[in-house]
């Protein structure tokens, strides 16, 4: 004994009413925004940029590694300045017209990624250091015995 297959009006393929006319969907974005915060974690390892508005909403974001770049050449200047690309080509077609920018992390992708940010048009107001530094830090390992 096969099943058989029972069809209900809400399997049914909904078809448009005379008159009313099928839009594809837009790539215009929905909302423009003129300013916001770039933030970029330049790691040894990775270079991680987020983009935000000025109330701290992230908009999008991208890292090297998510770009396809895989274990060491993460960290490279190369391939943060490709993440500032693909930031600053989103921003562009959001209408971004300056950003203030907030850098963490001692990596080599710090100014690669701002530079290619820029490159789109965008001004940038400031520019902030937020690395975290440790006040002293966790306790050292005892000596070892010999």
């Amino acid at each position: 004994m096969g099943k058989t297959k029972i069809t209900t009006e809400a399997d049914a393929e909904i078809k448009p009413v005379e008159g009313e006319v099928k839009t594809a969907p837009t790539k215009t974005p929905k909302k423009k925004i003129t300013s916001g915060i770039l933030s970029v974690d330049a790691t040894f390892n990775n270079t991680k940029v987020l983009f935000s508005d000025k109330l701290g909403n992230v908009l999008f974001w991208s890292s090297a590694g998510s770009l396809g770049f895989k274990g060491a050449k993460k960290g490279t200047p190369f391939a943060a300045s490709k993440v500032g690309d693909v930031i600053g080509g989103k921003a562009n077609a959001l209408g971004v017209k300056d950003a203030d920018v907030v850098v963490r992390g001692v990596g080599s992708g710090r100014e690669p990624a701002i530079r290619a940010f820029m490159a789109y048009g965008m001004e940038i107001t400031s520019i902030k250091d937020a690395t975290p530094v440790p006040h002293n830090g966790p306790k050292p390992k005892k000596p070892r015995r010999v």
